[in-house]
């Protein structure tokens, strides 16, 4: 299962595990159209696909997809949780109890709702076979989001020790947990909050001196996934060109 699985790393990453021979249910909240394109993608590499609508801030809409996992594919046997937001770049003076409310309930809640209906599929102790949540966390969660969007950074440090943490409790139930930790990525999340130049504008200051895909943090994603990471557990992969 890949959370905001319709567009950007969400979608990159569905594609290259239906690639990897996965099975792969994609939720997306409103883009229908972009998530059956991606379910058609993996579909063509073979595999059984569905798309599935719901917020991931909203309890009820969590278990309806969890539950349509189970009935059309089966109990999930990895889940990445990716669905978040990010709002318009203003410094904390400026942010309402009601914009950091939000970001918290999709970016943290959101999550952590995802993780314990897979943890209630995958632990051995609950019949299940195992299996691996990789959530995706940003540099944002250790540099800090500065005058740009230090709520956006705090849930994603949320979601770090929501890794570490989670990691601890389910290992000896055969369930890894891992996040990466992407940097500055090619995607219309920047567009879609009003900075359409932010890439441009970054790239040269990078170690890298360019932005990063993502389909490579889709390959990262993958890997973390792969029983070549079989034992990785609690680990928080950057991918980030250097920053």
């Amino acid at each position: 299962m890949v959370t905001g699985g319709s567009r950007g790393i969400g979608a990159a990453t569905a594609r290259t595990l239906a690639r990897a021979g996965w099975d792969v249910a994609i939720g997306y909240r409103r883009e229908a159209a972009a998530a059956e394109e991606v379910v058609a993608a993996c579909r063509a590499e073979g595999r059984r696909a569905i798309a599935v609508p719901g917020d991931v801030s909203r309890e009820g809409d969590v278990r309806a997809l969890f539950a349509e996992v189970d009935r059309e594919l089966g109990r999930v046997g990895a889940l990445v949780s990716n669905a978040g937001i990010v709002a318009p770049h203003v410094p904390v003076e400026e942010m309402d109890a009601a914009r950091v409310t939000t970001m918290m309930a999709v970016n943290v809640v959101g999550p952590f709702l995802c993780a314990r209906e897979a943890v209630r599929r995958m632990a051995r102790r609950h019949g299940g076979e195992g299996g691996v949540i990789v959530h995706v966390s940003s540099a944002a969660a250790r540099r800090g989001g500065a005058n740009e969007y230090v709520d956006y950074a705090a849930s994603k440090a949320a979601i770090d020790t929501l890794t570490v943490g989670l990691a601890q409790e389910v290992a000896a139930d055969g369930i890894r947990v891992a996040s990466v930790r992407p940097g500055l990525i090619d995607t219309e999340i920047h567009a879609r909050n009003g900075y359409p130049e932010r890439l441009a504008q970054r790239a040269p200051g990078l170690p890298m001196r360019r932005v990063g895909t993502a389909q490579e943090v889709a390959n990262a994603i993958a890997w973390l996934c792969s029983d070549e990471a079989s034992y990785v557990t609690g680990a928080i992969l950057d991918v980030t060109g250097g920053i």
